[in-house]
């Protein structure tokens, strides 16, 4: 049984955009050596893509989070630097709120012994894709690598990491 790891919304608006914060860039190359170590292995890859549209702020997500972001076909939406051109190889999940009920159907068909999260944010979309990767296979062993997620907020990403232990996701 492989093992997969999911790269989580690394994009150029949740790096250097509209919501972009100062650190996130230096998660960067962790992440491009655990996509080499994964593939190099033989494991499998996935990307999510937080994907938006014009109308973004008559959304749900948008009432709360007034700010447009990850619109489709502009740059914010492109994935940072050179995991656009590297994610090409691998499927991408293009989600339009915090979790990805594509990835849950996609993780449902496919059996992994251990799930391996990174990317952005740590206390939004991490978490989200984390309990669905919990939910969609409850005997995989669900990691989320903290060297390799960050966030704007690091009171709320203590917070996440204590919601995760308590969901037996292991903090890495």
């Amino acid at each position: 049984m492989k093992d997969l790891l999911i790269v989580v919304d690394y994009q150029h608006d949740f790096v250097d955009g509209t919501l972009g914060f100062k650190g996130a860039e230096t998660i960067y190359p962790y992440i491009l050596s655990l996509i080499e170590k994964f593939s190099h292995e033989g494991n499998d890859i996935v990307f999510t893509k937080d994907t938006h549209f014009h109308d973004y702020l008559s959304t749900e997500e948008g009432k709360h989070l007034p700010v447009k972001h990850c619109i489709e076909n502009t740059n914010g939406h492109q994935f940072y630097q050179d995991l656009e051109s590297i994610s090409n190889k691998y499927p991408v999940f293009k989600k339009f709120t915090f979790g990805s009920s594509e990835l849950l159907k996609y993780l449902e068909t496919h059996p992994y012994k251990t799930i391996t999260l990174v990317g952005l944010v740590s206390h939004i979309c991490v978490l989200s894709n984390a309990v669905i990767a919990k939910s969609a296979l409850p005997n995989a062993h669900i990691i989320v690598d903290t060297k390799g997620v960050d966030s704007f907020d690091k009171d709320l990403e203590k917070q996440a990491f204590n919601v995760l232990k308590g969901l037996h996701i292991e903090l890495r």
